[in-house]
Parts: C-alpha cells; sequence; structure tokens
C-alpha cells in the first residue's frame, strides 16, 4: 500500500497515548536527562508553524536520547494566567478561566497531531490551584527571608530577629533598604510588634514600597518596560504614564553577584549571557553626597568615574525624586510641574533610549561640591531614572557627551579635567599627568587620583567606595484579576502572610474583570473576602513570571500535594539538561528563575546553583507575506482593479496584504480572493501571462499580515512527520528564517521515497533477510555517524538532507535488506516518528514501539575505502566505470579492464595499442 500518512500518524498517536509510551519515571538505573521546552501561553489564535520550532527540536533530541538509553523526561504545560484571558473577560464577560480551558484544548490537539513526544502525564498549568498553592508557598518563603552578605545566602528571617533581640542592629551585614534603623537589643525589645514588622520589612527578600511605575489606566495594570512603546501599551495601543505606587517588590539585587558569577559556569549562548550581564550591570566606583544649599538634605549620587568631581557643574535629579518638590523654588515651579507633566507620559525604555533629545529644567536650587565648596545648579531631566541607582548624577560635561550636550544647551560651564595637550589616548586615563585643574590631584594616573579622591570624600564624611548594580528589585505585583492571590493580608497596615496550611488561597469569583469604582484592583469587587472575616487580603496578584521561574520542579512530581516536589524527585532530576526557547526572555523570565533557584537552594529546597545547564534559543520563523497591488485612478482614489506583480512598473498601484492561504508558487487564486473580502467580490485584474503574480516580503508572522500559516492544514495535506523534517530542513535551528509552503513538497517526496525503500512496485511490503552488500554498509554507517554528529551538535537542518541522499543511494542499490533498512528506520525516528513506527511495526517487532530500541552503532570499517570506481577511457573519452580494488597493481588493473565484457564492447574487437593506468584515479586506452 501507498504512504497512508494520514491513518499511520492517527494510529502511532492513539497508541502513544493509550499506553503511556512516553511517560517517565524516576528509574536510576538509567542515566537520567531533562529536556525542557519554555512552556507556551494558550492564545485564543492556537499555533502557527512558526511555534512548533523549539518544539520539534526538542522532542527530535529527546527522541535520540531515549534510543541512547537515557532515562528522557520531556514535559509539557501552560503558562495560564494572564492579560490576554484576561483582557477577552472584559470585553466579553466570560471568566478568563473559561476561555483558557478552551484555548487549551486547541493547544493540546495542535500539539498532540504534530507528534511530540511529552509526558502528559506530568502537565502543569500555571493558572491551576494544586500549581499556583506552590507559587504562593515560594512567595512565603521570600517574605521570611533576608538576605546574609557575610554568609552570602538568604537565612530565616527568625535569624535575623533573634540577632536584634541579642545584639541589635550592630553586626548586621544584610541587603535591605537605606533607612533602615541603628538600635541596640534593649531598644529593639522595647519596640512594639507594629514598629518591629515595620522594620524587618525592610530587610525581607519580599516587600512593599512606593515605586514609580508604568500605569496604565485603561488595562488597570501596571505595565513591564517592554510592554510600553512610544508612551502607549503593546497590548491596545492605551496611554501610559509614570506613576508612583505601593508596590510587592522582590530583592533580586541581593542576588546580582551570584547571578553574575553563575553565566560562567552554564552552557548558554554567548549574546544571551551578554544580555543578562549589561543588565545586571555591575559597577565599581564611590557614593558622594552633595550637601543642599541652605537645607538639612544632601543628595547623594553613585559614580564610576569619583576623579573628574572636580569638573562637575551640575546635578541632575530623575524627574521622580523624592527632593525635587523641596528643591523647586517658586520662580521655576511651573516649568518643573510641566515637565514632570511631560515625563509621565514617556516609558523607562523610551526615556533611556532617547540619547539624543536634549531636554530637562532648573529647579532654581543648589548644591555644594564636597571637595571645593564651588555652587553647583540642580536639574531634572527624564534621562535621569528614579529607581536606578539614587536618581541622581553628577555632571562633568568635560568629560561625557550627554552632559556635554546638556550642559551646551543651558548655557552651563564646561571645565576641563585631563591635560588634553599631552593625552596619548583619550579613552585611557591611566596614562600619567593627565589632571588639571583638580587641586590635589594634579598630575596623578587615574588609579591614584581615584584611590586620593575616595580617601578625601571619607575623611570628611562626603563619600565612600562602593559597588553599584543596574538591575534594580523586581516588581512583584500587577492591578489585574488572573493571577495569583498574594498569600498576604493587612494588619495595623502592616502586611501579614496566612496560614501555611491555608494555602492555596484561591482566586475569588467577582462579576466584573474591571478595578472597582473607587480605583481598587478587580479583587476589591470580591464580596465577604477576607481574612478570618476580618483583614483585608491584598488585592493585587501576581505577575505573569511568578508561576514560570520555578515549574521545572514541579514536572519532577507534578502531583505531589505536600511539596513543590519530593527530596528524593529533585535529588533525581537535579536540574534541565537542555532548555530550548527564546531569547526575549533573557532579561525576564530567564533571569528570575535564575534568581528563584538559588534562593531555593539557599533554603535546602534545591540542590543545584543554576537551573538549565544548557540552553538553545531557536531563532524565529517569520512569515512570508503575499501582495495585490491595487490600480489607483487619476484622482488619487484607490480602484478595484488589481495589477499582476511584473506589470505594477507600468502602473499607479498601492500594495496590499493578501491571505497566503489563498496563494500558490505566489500565483493568486482568482476566485478565493474574490470571496476573501466582501469589497473584493467585483474585483477585476490585469493578468501577466495569464496568470495574476503576488508580491512577495519577509517579514513577522502575524495575523495582521495575512501570512500565518496553520499547521492544521499541512498536517492535513502533508502529514506531521512532512512538517516536522521540514521545520529543521528549513535552517540552523538559532537562525530565524523565512516560511515558504512551496518548498514542502520535496520533504513529502522524500518520506514517500523512503516509505518505497520497503515495497515492491505493487506496494506490497517486500524486505529480505539477504546479506547486504559493502556499498549498502556503507550508506548506512554513513548516515548512522552523521546524524548522530548532527544531533549531538544541535545541526538539524543537515541531517534531513543527509537523510535524502541515503534514501537515494540505496533506492539507486535497489536495497531491501532487513539489516541495513531496521538501522535506518531507527535512525529517521527521532525525525519522522510516525512512518518509522509503522515500518518497525510491519518489519515485525513485537516490543510494539521502537522509541526505547538501541541506537545502531557507527562501524568505521564499512567506511573504509577498499575499491575504487576507476574511469574508463577510450582515446581520452570517458565510457564507462568500473569498480576495482585498490590493493590491485597497474599491470592486474590492466588484465582485469580487457577482460571485461562491456569494456570489450566499446573496443568493439580492437586490440589498444597502449594502456595506461594510473593508481586510483584513471585508465586510458589508445585505440
Amino acid at each position: 500500500m501507498d504512504y497512508q500518512f494520514k491513518d499511520i500518524e492517527q494510529k502511532w498517536q492513539q497508541f502513544w497515548a493509550d499506553n503511556g509510551t512516553f511517560k517517565a519515571e524516576n528509574n536510576r538505573a538509567k542515566p537520567k536527562y531533562y529536556v525542557l521546552d519554555m512552556f507556551p501561553y494558550p492564545s485564543g489564535a492556537g499555533l502557527h508553524v512558526g511555534h512548533p520550532l523549539g518544539y520539534i527540536a526538542s522532542d527530535i533530541f529527546s527522541r535520540y536520547k531515549r534510543l541512547r538509553g537515557f532515562n528522557v523526561l520531556h514535559p509539557m504545560g501552560y503558562d495560564s494566567f494572564g492579560l490576554p484571558a484576561e483582557q477577552y473577560a472584559i470585553q466579553t464577560g466570560q471568566h478568563p478561566a473559561v476561555t483558557t480551558e478552551a484555548n487549551i484544548a486547541t493547544y493540546r490537539r495542535q500539539l498532540d497531531q504534530v507528534g511530540f513526544s511529552f509526558d502528559w502525564s506530568r502537565e502543569v498549568r500555571t493558572s491551576s490551584p494544586g500549581y499556583y498553592k506552590w507559587t504562593q508557598w515560594i512567595f512565603m518563603q521570600l517574605f521570611n527571608s533576608w538576605y546574609n552578605k557575610t554568609a552570602d545566602k538568604a537565612e530565616s528571617i527568625d535569624q535575623l530577629i533573634a540577632h536584634f533581640e541579642a545584639n541589635g542592629s550592630g553586626g548586621v551585614n544584610a541587603v535591605c533598604d537605606e533607612d533602615t534603623l541603628t538600635f541596640t537589643s534593649d531598644e529593639w525589645n522595647a519596640f512594639d510588634s507594629k514598629k518591629q514588622q515595620g522594620e524587618l520589612l525592610k530587610y525581607r527578600l519580599t516587600y512593599l514600597r512606593e515605586s514609580t511605575v508604568n500605569w496604565c489606566a485603561a488595562l488597570g495594570t501596571v505595565l513591564a518596560n517592554d510592554e510600553v512603546k512610544d508612551g502607549f501599551s503593546e497590548r491596545g495601543g492605551y496611554p501610559v504614564e509614570q506613576k508612583k505606587m505601593m508596590q510587592w517588590s522582590m530583592r533580586i539585587t541581593a542576588y546580582a553577584d551570584r547571578l553574575l558569577q553563575g553565566l560562567d559556569t552554564i552552557d548558554w549562548p554567548e549574546p544571551l549571557k551578554e544580555m543578562q550581564r549589561n543588565w545586571i550591570g555591575k559597577s565599581v566606583g564611590a557614593s558622594v553626597k552633595f550637601q543642599i544649599e541652605q537645607s538639612v538634605h544632601a543628595i547623594e549620587v553613585f559614580t564610576t568615574r569619583v576623579d573628574t568631581i572636580f569638573g562637575v557643574t551640575f546635578i541632575v535629579l530623575a524627574p521622580e525624586h523624592e527632593l525635587v518638590a523641596e528643591l523647586t523654588t517658586s520662580a521655576q515651579k511651573e516649568e518643573i510641574d510641566a515637565y514632570i507633566t511631560q515625563t509621565k507620559k514617556k516609558s523607562e525604555l523610551d526615556r533611556m533610549a532617547d540619547a539624543k533629545t536634549v531636554s530637562g529644567a532648573f529647579t532654581g536650587s543648589y548644591v555644594l561640591n564636597p571637595l571645593n565648596g564651588e555652587r553647583v545648579p540642580i536639574y531634572i531631566a527624564d534621562y535621569v531614572l528614579a529607581g536606578y541607582g539614587t536618581g541622581a548624577v553628577m555632571a562633568v560635561p568635560s568629560g561625557d557627551q550627554r552632559d556635554f550636550l546638556f550642559a551646551k544647551h543651558f548655557s552651563l560651564p564646561i571645565i576641563p579635567i585631563l591635560d588634553t595637550q599631552n593625552i596619548v589616548d583619550e579613552a585611557d586615563p591611566t596614562k600619567e599627568g593627565k589632571y588639571i585643574n583638580s587641586d590635589f590631584i594634579n598630575g596623578l594616573n587615574y588609579k591614584e587620583a581615584t584611590a586620593a579622591t575616595v580617601a578625601k570624600l571619607e575623611e570628611i564624611g562626603a563619600g565612600k567606595a562602593k559597588i553599584n548594580f543596574r538591575m534594580r528589585d523586581a516588581i512583584f505585583g500587577r492591578q489585574r484579576y488572573w493571577g495569583e492571590p498574594v498569600p498576604v493580608y493587612f494588619k495595623d497596615g502592616l502586611p501579614q502572610l496566612i496560614d501555611e496550611s491555608e494555602l492555596p488561597l484561591i482566586l475569588p469569583e467577582i462579576d466584573k474583570y474591571l478595578p472597582t469604582e473607587t480605583g481598587e484592583p478587580p479583587l476589591g469587587r470580591a464580596e465577604d473576602w477576607k481574612y478570618h472575616n476580618e483583614y483585608q487580603y491584598e488585592l493585587s496578584t501576581m505577575p505573569g513570571w511568578a508561576g514560570s521561574s520555578w515549574y521545572w520542579y514541579r514536572y519532577m512530581d507534578a502531583h505531589n500535594d505536600t511539596a513543590f516536589a519530593s527530596p528524593e524527585a529533585i535529588e533525581y532530576w537535579k536540574d534541565v539538561d537542555l532548555y530550548i526557547g527564546g531569547s526575549e526572555h533573557a532579561t525576564g523570565h530567564l533571569l528570575y528563575s535564575r534568581f528563584w533557584n538559588k534562593f531555593l537552594k539557599d533554603i535546602g529546597k534545591a540542590p543545584e546553583e543554576e537551573p538549565f545547564k544548557k540552553l538553545i534559543n531557536q531563532g524565529m520563523i517569520q512569515g512570508r507575506s503575499n501582495f495585490v497591488y491595487r490600480l489607483i485612478d487619476e484622482q488619487g482614489r484607490g480602484t478595484n482593479t488589481f495589477v499582476s506583480h511584473g506589470l505594477i512598473k507600468d502602473h499607479n498601484t498601492s500594495p496590499i496584504h493578501v491571505d497566503v492561504n489563498i496563494v500558490e508558487n505566489d500565483v493568486l487564486n482568482l476566485e478565493k480572493f474574490k470571496s476573501w473580502r466582501p469589497e473584493f467580490a467585483d474585483a477585476e485584474f490585469i493578468l501577466d501571462g495569464g496568470k495574476y503574480v503576488c508580491g512577495v516580503e519577509i517579514e513577522k508572522m502575524s495575523k495582521r499580515y495575512y501570512n500565518v500559516v496553520n499547521p492544521d492544514d499541512l498536517c492535513q495535506r502533508y502529514g506531521a512527520d512532512t512538517l516536522r523534517m521540514y521545520e529543521m530542513f528549513l535552517g540552523p535551528l538559532e537562525q530565524s528564517k523565512p516560511w515558504n509552503t512551496n518548498g514542502i513538497e520535496g520533504v513529502f517526496k522524500f518520506l514517500r521515497k523512503f516509505w518505497r525503500l520497503f515495497h515492491n512496485d505493487a506496494w506490497e511490503f517486500t524486505v529480505t533477510d539477504a546479506e547486504p552488500t559493502k556499498a549498502e554498509l556503507k550508506s548506512l554507517h554513513k548516515i548512522i555517524r552523521k546524524v548522530e554528529e548532527d544531533i549531538e551538535r544541535f545541526s538539524f537542518n543537515t541531517s534531513v538532507s543527509s537523510f535524502m541522499i541515503a534514501v537515494n543511494e540505496l533506492t539507486d542499490q535497489k536495497c531491501n535488506k532487513r539489516a541495513v533498512l531496521q538501522d535506518l528506520v531507527i535512525i529517521l525516528s527521532p525525525y519522522a516518528p510516525h512512518i518509522c513506527e509503522e515500518l518497525w511495526s510491519l518489519l515485525g517487532n513485537e516490543a510494539g514501539t521502537l522509541s526505547y530500541a538501541a541506537y545502531p552503532k557507527f562501524n568505521p570499517a564499512y567506511l573504509v575505502e577498499d575499491e575504487f570506481a576507476y574511469p574508463i577511457s577510450i582515446n581520452g573519452k570517458t565510457k564507462m566505470n568500473l569498480n576495482i580494488p585498490l590493493t590491485m597493481e597497474p599491470k592486474d588493473v590492466e588484465a582485469f579492464v580487457l577482460a571485461n565484457a562491456d569494456v570489450q564492447k566499446y573496443l568493439d574487437g580492437k586490440q589498444p595499442k597502449k594502456v595506461i593506468v594510473v593508481k586510483g584515479r584513471i585508465v586510458n586506452m589508445v585505440v
């Protein structure tokens, strides 16, 4: 029977499901291998062909590792809390859980039809109470912990309390807020509970504080920087402003050094690691206090170039800085207020990115330079961020381009610091004798000047050496409904944890999914939702990254009711050996996951410092957009006539995206186009050679460009095995590449040709037990070695090409030998599992599935060349090739050739005058 892919794929998908083929056990008899995909958010649109790319690669590797004898854990689940389902709920009134459930059903159907070897018995959903119970539990552990810098790890808050009770605040070396109190043990013990709890909140790893956030009133929530573009929300395009709000935060900065150091221990793409290094942004420098003129306050700045302090000619504060109101004089108030209003419309990313535009406003106040007493004016400018460092910078226009432009714009002085006449390399301030106009550091080099300046500042109490990080504590809250409830209630205005036995704190039902009329988050609508019917719960929910920051552990023991995973399961699986996902998560999910993993290790719940040993960023499959060209009339109006692409140079046209599903090989189906949208029902066409040829452009695959290709359609037309192999064939896994359905036919033909190897001309299954020839064994062992090498280095596209070559060779050799074809089935099975399972069964194997067969062993002896196909020429013209042993001497080669019947036909009874034999190269006969 011909290759009936629909029946075959349905049969084996059902078999795998019925038999739990890929269910992983904690089998210590085998080495473990944990393969993980970044789990999807189940959107209503379902999967397009770009989504399975990474899943196919991880599935090939998982299947290969099983064949190599590993106990493979390859799970899947859903990151199912999030904004899209909630927005749909706001628009329709439908509960987000209903939408999410429907979307998950679509995803599961689509994933199953591609034939992934997921262990579905371990499926997780972050929106399931059984799952988010443990997200809440981890939050509680963070709340009950502080970071001991001396021990360089998180410790129980009870240990800190015990220290306070015995010793007061002395000797505590903690990551904490700047405004912590200094007290004795007696003073601590005399504090009432409210004051003690308020002070402890400054040390906890998760805490409440006022933060500047991206507030979107229309969406009713705080947005991350990457969710804001040009002052508007990416979703919906609503205005976003900077706003101060009480927010839960997590002290990720406590782990900054460990997060940096850990990057040197993991096998991740270097560009991704560099993104994290830059995001963490470790800087060695100094903290300097500039006393405000006629005030008790000082402005503290952090600088990596304290040696340039004598060149400071102005100070710049973030518009949100807490001292701005106090510093603003009455004469400057109107200008300052207008500038602050303007700044609120920009996201932090926009403010950081806008390096060329100079803007700011003078407060009317001054500080004093601590080393020379000079009066320095104080400005505000939006390029300084309140949450980064101290929210203030000392500006040295002679040494910084942005400061220079600012000084020129506001006509501020520019004081030279370096002797530019004697500079060898301006980029290297370590040379001797650079400093001028700088009092006691004149003539010193950079290191000497820095040390001397820090020493002087420390001597007068105006500064000290300091290490700073660009990374800020992570905001951990959203004013939305569809997320994990925070397991906190408020008593006397301070947060308290609910009892651990009361987990999970279930998300309550509400009548609408919008904020309340008084501006509270949607949870404010929940009726009778109070802790012990008395205390107000936290009304924010956790952010989207909460549930994804530990989910790989839940897969290890997905149904445990007493722990997020048992110690035995964690000890066995330990960490993720291979993680595949997008680089867009570099400074979000991947950073937060590493943070939570390190915390769990600190409290004895995780065995490894890093969660993901090896990570691969798959490239994006881009859309191949098609265009039709609307004819524009003399008045500049669009007509209902469309011009074929090759003729547009002769006409005035405007391009319109067209649905790629009504285009084949760039030729438009005219009738389908007319029925695609009502306004095109009467469309007319100017054809080129009887066809309407569309234009082409490579863009992001998106519904708005009508270039989304649904994998359902391709599986129906060509089969899942074809889709799997074609996605790998498109190019290297890590690179982005355009989708082009036109090429998929070739892969389908290859699989049909592979199927043909096992069948005779009447499509009867015909495989013999005859001994393979040397040529057949050579073809087999070439592909064994090639695929093994390719998979180990994740070069899947080159394997597909090699499979095609191998099948062509075996077809030419008319190979139908079991000893060759059975091994070929195993080798191909990670790529095309359905057809290989069927052939494995037809070959008479009784195991039921080849998923746990042994991967064939490569034998290099079969690739040793012991004969050569000599070109046989007569009078310089090649007539044929003849296989001759390489060990044969030239005189024996001559005799062997002349004895060949085909050679004698070419000689036509003539005797050659001369026979030239070049060993291992050619035989030429002169007649």
